[in-house]
């Protein structure tokens, strides 16, 4: 049997409040990232190592938008 996900809201989405905001769990190996509005659907799944860096380039105001080619 498997431990069901703990999800925790971004403290950046209202304080918590609410349901419009980005939640994370932390798994074993990754974290998981999902929208709160929609729990049931897909998340994002980040291997534990990746996760710092990718909410670091999110930040990064240096950061470039791309086009997919």
């Amino acid at each position: 049997m498997t431990t069901p996900d703990i999800w925790q809201k971004s403290s950046y989405s209202g304080g918590g409040q609410g349901d419009a905001c980005v939640e994370i769990a932390h798994r074993r190996a990754h974290i998981a990232v999902r929208d709160s509005k929609s729990p049931a659907r897909a998340t994002l799944t980040f291997p534990t190592g990746a996760f710092a860096p990718f909410i670091e380039s999110v930040k990064s105001p240096t950061r470039k938008a791309t086009s997919a080619p």
